[in-house]
C-alpha cells in the first residue's frame, strides 16, 4: 500500500500536473495527520461528510472508507478528472465541480442528509475565512467542522474572546461554535511546501448561539468595526464605521454597560459585544 507521498508523486506524474498556486493548492502528504483528522472527526457510516477542496483525493479516500456518504466540492477542473478516475466506483461518493462559496449548501444537505452532517477539509489559505463564515452564517444542520488552516488563522479562531490573539473572526466563530486546536502541521507535511505552518482545528456547532442578540447583522457590524483599526478605541471604530455618529449617545451606552471610553474592541467579551449591539440597536 502506497503512503501519501508516493501516491501524490505518482498521481502528479500520471496526469502531468502541478499544484495550482492561484487556487492555493498544497497537497497533504503526511499519513499521521490524515489519520488524526479522521480520528478527530469521529466519522462513521451514519455520517454525511462534505469535503471542500479534495484536490488529489488523499483525504477523500479515507473519508470514503469511514463515512456513509461523501460530497466533495472541487473548483479545479484538473482535479475533477483525477477524482472521477479514482472514486468512480464508490457508491457513496458525490463530486461537484463548483465554487463552494456559490453552492447552496442548505439545499445540498437537505437533498443528501444522513442523520449527522460533518464538514472536513484542507482549506485553501486565501479563502479560509469566507468559507468558515459561510458554513456558520448559513446556519446549516451540521455537527462539526474539522479543517486545516494556516497556523496564524487557527490561533485567531481558537483564541478566547478578549485574548491578545483575538480578532473579529474569534468573536464571530465563538458566537456559533466552540473552537479548539487539534494538531500542529509543519509546512513540510505538504507538497509543495507552503511558506507557513498549518494547524487542524475543529468547530463544534452550538445548539444555539452563545449570546442573545436582537439584530445579528448589527452585532457582527459592531464587531467588525471594532477591529478595522486595532489601535483605535472602540468609540472611534464605531464612529468611523458610521454605526453611530453622535459621541454623546455612545457615552451614554458605555456608561450603562460600564465600559471605559478608551477601551479597545479586543478587550470586550462576547457578552459585552451582544449588550453593546442591543443597546445601539435601540438608538438607530
Amino acid at each position: 500500500m502506497q503512503n501519501s507521498l508516493e501516491e501524490t508523486k505518482y498521481i502528479l506524474k500520471k496526469y502531468n500536473i502541478k499544484a495550482n498556486k492561484k487556487l492555493g493548492q498544497n497537497f497533504l502528504i503526511n499519513d499521521e495527520i490524515i489519520d488524526e483528522i479522521i480520528s478527530t472527526s469521529q466519522i462513521n457510516k451514519e455520517d454525511l461528510v462534505i469535503e471542500i477542496g479534495p484536490g488529489l483525493g488523499t483525504l477523500t479516500s479515507k473519508l470514503l472508507e469511514n463515512a456513509g456518504k461523501v460530497i466533495a466540492i472541487e473548483l479545479d477542473t484538473n482535479m475533477i478528472k483525477i477524482l472521477k478516475d479514482r472514486f468512480n466506483l464508490y457508491d457513496n461518493f458525490i463530486l461537484l465541480n463548483e465554487d463552494v462559496l456559490k453552492v447552496n449548501l442548505k439545499e445540498l444537505i437537505t437533498k443528501h442528509s444522513n442523520k449527522r452532517v460533518k464538514v472536513v477539509a484542507n482549506l485553501p489559505y486565501y479563502i479560509t475565512t469566507p468559507i468558515i463564515m459561510k458554513l456558520l452564517e448559513d446556519k446549516l444542520e451540521i455537527e462539526s467542522i474539522t479543517v486545516m488552516v494556516q497556523k496564524e488563522v487557527a490561533d485567531r479562531i481558537t483564541a478566547l474572546p478578549g485574548n491578545k490573539l483575538s480578532g473579529a473572526i474569534t468573536y464571530s466563530v465563538n458566537y456559533y461554535a466552540e473552537a479548539k486546536n487539534i494538531v500542529f502541521v509543519d509546512k513540510n507535511c505538504f507538497m509543495p511546501s507552503p511558506e507557513v505552518d498549518s494547524e487542524v482545528i475543529q468547530l463544534k456547532i452550538r445548539n444555539k448561539p452563545q449570546v442573545e442578540v436582537e439584530n445579528e447583522e448589527l452585532f457582527f457590524r459592531v464587531i467588525k468595526a471594532s477591529f478595522m483599526q486595532r489601535r483605535k478605541t472602540l468609540v472611534n471604530g464605531l464612529i468611523n464605521s458610521g454605526i453611530i455618529t453622535d459621541k454623546s449617545v455612545i457615552k451614554d451606552i458605555f456608561e450603562e454597560i460600564g465600559l471605559n471610553l478608551e477601551i479597545r474592541g479586543e478587550k470586550l467579551t462576547l457578552e459585552q459585544f451582544a449588550e453593546l449591539s442591543n443597546l445601539i440597536g435601540k438608538t438607530i
